[in-house]
């Protein structure tokens, strides 16, 4: 059997931009071509290496991590090592169901011409086969995502939010929110948003109807007994959303939160208390915002 250099990497060169491509869709990233076009560059030279090379160092599984996490890196530019991650997780995701359909409907042709050395799969198979298959994996995998997307229903969406502060519980119901990324700055603890009518039971109204009057440092109208026990205790959270761009809550912690729904029952202690000055919806549908992160 005679391989063609020239098309291996052309063979790879297409397939790693298809693969990367489909990762940046997946992930909602702004594409840009010439960083997919390099990294797929990096890992077609890195096949044809590790194919002509009699050093088993090419065929590692340590050099193949190396090779993903810079591919990775060079197409999106992560921006923290918890983005990277997710992105690698994607991009090997993607791989494999990619990997899976071109190798399935190779076998499917000419299974007869497929051989493997230093860990590369090779053939005489037509580039259009190649093509073809990751075409096919392209629409397995983005009609997945729109797939697992629409099974989340508005049902799933709600769930009975039950909060102890200073000794009383209230019971609501919430959304969980996947927007809702809000994180106390200081302790890096997760933030639940809930408006402050309901907190009467549990925290002085002194505090709760002057809360733009703290965050803007006035305690003029607060008793001193009241200030004096609450004001250790009150967090301020940076947020942008909720109609603003650059907002700030009052925040406190609970004794606990438990989160219940049809199917399960959680209980959390390490949370915020977010204290929303307003009403959520016009129409009251839900009075809390739970973090997807949360649960």
């Amino acid at each position: 059997m005679t391989i063609y250099i020239d098309v291996v990497l052309i063979e790879n060169l297409l397939m790693n931009y298809i693969i990367l491509y489909a990762v940046g869709i997946i992930l909602k990233k702004q594409i840009k071509h010439i960083r997919l076009i390099i990294s797929s560059f990096i890992g077609a030279i890195y096949s044809i290496v590790a194919y002509i090379s009699i050093l088993q160092i090419y065929s590692s599984i340590f050099l193949k991590i190396i090779l993903s996490i810079v591919i990775v890196y060079i197409s999106y530019n992560p921006q923290n090592i918890k983005q990277l991650w997710k992105e690698l997780l994607i991009f090997y995701m993607t791989s494999f169901v990619f990997g899976g359909a071109a190798f399935a409907l190779i076998y499917i042709v000419k299974p007869q011409e497929i051989f493997m050395r230093n860990g590369l799969f090779l053939g005489s198979y037509p580039l259009k086969t190649i093509l073809l298959g990751a075409i096919i994996a392209f629409i397995i995998i983005i009609t997945s995502f729109k797939i697992v997307k629409s099974k989340i229903s508005k049902k799933d969406m709600f769930c009975t939010l039950k909060v102890k502060i200073n000794g009383n519980e209230i019971e609501t119901k919430a959304m969980i929110d996947t927007g809702n990324l809000l994180k106390e700055p200081i302790t890096n603890t997760p933030v639940v948003v809930l408006e402050h009518t309901l907190l009467y039971d549990c925290i002085p109204k002194e505090i709760l109807n002057n809360l733009e009057n703290i965050l803007g440092g006035d305690f003029e109208s607060i008793p001193e007994e009241i200030k004096s026990e609450y004001m250790s205790k009150l967090k301020v959270i940076p947020f942008s959303s909720l109609g603003k761009q650059n907002g700030m809550l009052v925040g406190i912690k609970p004794e606990y939160i438990v989160i219940e729904n049809e199917e399960n029952k959680k209980e959390i202690n390490n949370v915020i208390i977010g204290i929303y000055n307003k009403s959520l919806t016009k129409r009251g549908e839900y009075r809390g915002l739970i973090g997807i992160e949360i649960l």
